[in-house]
């Protein structure tokens, strides 16, 4: 009998969990080891985001150098406003983390997914690496193009001040300010992202979501009028107008979805809400039944036994 060296491979920590055999405390404990992965994974991009927070600064506030109220005319160098005495180390600490983040993205995004996709079924995992291969450009086309409504919007509050001369915005503020500007871009950009998963689950169709355009231009211009931190139009109108762009195009691909899988072709797709539907009929001939045989006896009980008594019941030990 020929004996084998190799040994029997080991289900991995992916199939365990997917195939339910792993119980609660593995899962806990490989919560514990990812949240430690993904933790030191944020700690390096931090670190790394500590030495370029002086070039990440630079770009930040590019647009408000670009003002000639900002320029010293002495120095010809660009001037913030500072009022604590570690404003300034706190808002590089600030930004550190910030890009510390971005660049730890990928591994703490990859524990935070390797712990939820066992739980997802094959088809579910392949629509969530397509929308998270979309939600990243989106996400970066928003934040982009925020970088240049900025200037716009910084210009427009120079000019409709009150003070009327050379303005110096405070550091932390202005840094602010323009991190929130990025983030709201870019996260008005994922609207689409969500129509479409409605669409592709078969939430609604792609007909539903197109009766619904006149409310999601009015929400539209009135989220980016209440969220935008920039009082001026120009920055409100052109998020509510890339909003609107982007629910179209949303609804566009719905319909291509919508066409692939033959909705909308359903039997009664085309019928109103108060028409009455057309029913196809089936006549059937109702014949005689079949006679009744007569009731047969039911047989008599046996007798119980008769209970013995107390005493017999048990033995010495009970």
């Amino acid at each position: 009998m020929a004996l084998s060296l190799r040994r029997e491979k080991k289900p991995s920590k992916f199939e365990q969990a997917s195939d339910g055999s792993m119980t609660l405390i593995e899962h806990v404990r490989e919560l514990r080891n990812r949240l430690f992965v993904a933790s030191l994974g944020i700690v390096v991009g931090l670190i790394v985001g500590f030495i370029i927070s002086k070039w990440a600064f630079d770009i930040l506030k590019a647009p408000y150098c670009a003002l000639p109220t900002s320029i010293n005319a002495n120095t010809g160098s660009c001037e913030f406003i500072t009022l604590g005495v570690a404003d300034q180390l706190m808002l590089r600490l600030k930004i550190a983390l910030w890009v510390g983040l971005i660049i730890g993205a990928p591994v703490w995004l990859y524990q935070l997914w390797a712990f939820v996709a066992p739980g997802l079924h094959r088809h579910e995992r392949k629509w969530a690496y397509i929308f998270v291969a979309l939600a990243l450009p989106l996400f970066t086309a928003g934040a982009t193009l925020s970088y240049f409504v900025i200037g716009h919007s910084l210009s427009f509050i120079m000019d409709a001040g009150v003070i009327g001369e050379p303005t110096k915005l405070e550091v932390t503020a202005y840094v602010g300010f323009v991190m929130n500007m990025l983030l709201l871009f870019g996260c008005a950009f994922e609207f689409p992202l969500l129509l479409l998963m409605l669409n592709f689950t078969g939430v609604v169709t792609a007909k539903r979501l197109l009766s619904w355009w006149r409310a999601v231009v009015f929400l539209s211009f009135a989220f980016a009028a209440i969220a935008t931190p920039d009082p001026g139009p120009f920055g409100m109108t052109l998020l509510a107008a890339c909003i609107t762009g982007l629910y179209f195009l949303a609804v566009l691909v719905s319909f291509i979805n919508d066409r692939r899988k033959g909705r909308g072709k359903e039997i009664y797709a085309g019928l109103d809400d108060d028409q009455i539907s057309v029913l196809d009929e089936e006549r059937v001939p109702v014949g005689t039944s079949d006679p009744i045989t007569a009731p047969t006896a039911v047989e008599a009980p046996e007798p119980v036994e008769k209970p013995r008594p107390i005493e017999r019941r048990f033995d010495d030990m009970t």
